[in-house]
């Protein structure tokens, strides 16, 4: 498990359990709202979005968050050995959503110059996160079948099922991380 992609709605903890996978297998991390948004939630050009990505993965090993997939997918899922899917209950992500944009604190997987606010984008946004499971990502995955089929899936649902697969991690001897699991 050298190059691992983990998808799942907003607010399902991407960024943590990148943060957390990258930590534990010395893996760098990848956050791909961070390489999308410019300053003030400014949209790129699409190419060069997708050069951002092509550079941040083209090294051996990392860890890979956000979906992006008719944007991304032919570009991450060729190379990944594993995709982690964030089944997060949407009442915890639309909570989680709420949470860190009341709190307005900044975050390390989001560009600068983007900070969460209560306005009617947001209200959107809310929406998407309320209907991803059944607008949103049979799109994604369908678009994963597609690109990387081969590629094995966990499907991880709660934070205690999250807790338990990094434990499981820990005790792989460093030398069987890169070929077991």
């Amino acid at each position: 498990m050298q190059r691992i992609v983990i998808l799942g709605n907003a607010g399902s903890g991407k960024s943590t359990l990148a943060r957390a996978l990258g930590k534990q297998l010395g893996l760098p991390v990848v956050h791909l709202d961070k390489l999308f948004w410019e300053p003030g939630w400014v949209e790129p050009d699409s190419e060069q979005f997708r050069e951002r990505v092509r550079e941040a993965i083209a090294t051996d090993a990392w860890v890979c968050e956000g979906n992006y997939a008719r944007r991304t997918f032919d570009l991450r899922l060729p190379r990944a050995d594993l995709i982690i899917w964030l089944d997060t209950p949407r009442i915890t992500c639309f909570t989680r959503v709420i949470l860190r944009s009341i709190m307005n604190q900044p975050r390390p997987d989001i560009a600068a110059g983007c900070s969460e606010k209560l306005d009617r984008e947001f209200l959107t946004f809310l929406k998407f996160v309320w209907n991803f499971d059944r607008g949103y990502r049979p799109g994604i995955e369908a678009v994963r079948l597609a690109v990387g089929p081969q590629i094995p899936v966990i499907h991880l649902r709660a934070t205690a099922h999250i807790q338990a697969y990094l434990h499981s991690l820990a005790t792989v001897p460093d030398t069987c991380r890169s070929t077991t699991l």
